[in-house]
């Protein structure tokens, strides 16, 4: 890679690092709102706000949108959804997240300290796996544009 596209990669990486610590601390930020009886729709939009971060990512590297049912394609080709009869793995760890967010409205201030840390962490997990899966298809890209310059 030339010099400009390694500069071009580093700064799209930044961007990403900083489009997921966003997402992450306000992840954590909502779930740690105690809401008694409210978590499984809070995780609804929380997990609209996931899918809003993996749309983010993608246009950082690429440009261009992608529709919801892309990135859930390419998460699922990725491995970080798995469809299934009962619903995928994604939602299933976003309800978990709810149940124990449910509980640990009871426990106070602590409680609500170390749901907000498991759900940042989460979604800047998934946020990564993400960005390493965009940031590879972007550098076949490069690569694949350097060697038609050099063929011609």
């Amino acid at each position: 890679m030339g010099e400009n596209s390694v500069s071009n990669i580093n700064k799209k990486r930044l961007d990403a690092i900083f489009a997921i610590a966003t997402y992450a601390v306000g992840s954590g930020a909502a779930s740690a709102v105690p809401t008694p009886g409210a978590e499984i729709p809070k995780q609804v939009i929380l997990t609209a706000s996931d899918i809003l971060m993996y749309v983010s990512i993608w246009k950082t590297y690429f440009q261009d949108d992608v529709s919801s049912q892309g990135i859930v394609k390419m998460l699922t080709q990725l491995g970080l959804v798995t469809v299934g009869v009962t619903g995928t793995a994604y939602v299933a760890g976003k309800a978990t997240t709810a149940i124990l967010k449910e509980i640990n409205n009871w426990t106070g201030p602590l409680g609500w300290g170390v749901t907000a840390v498991i759900a940042g962490s989460f979604t800047g997990l998934f946020g990564v796996m993400w960005a390493l899966y965009c940031d590879y298809l972007y550098s076949q890209k490069i690569k694949s544009q350097e060697s038609r310059v050099i063929s011609y």
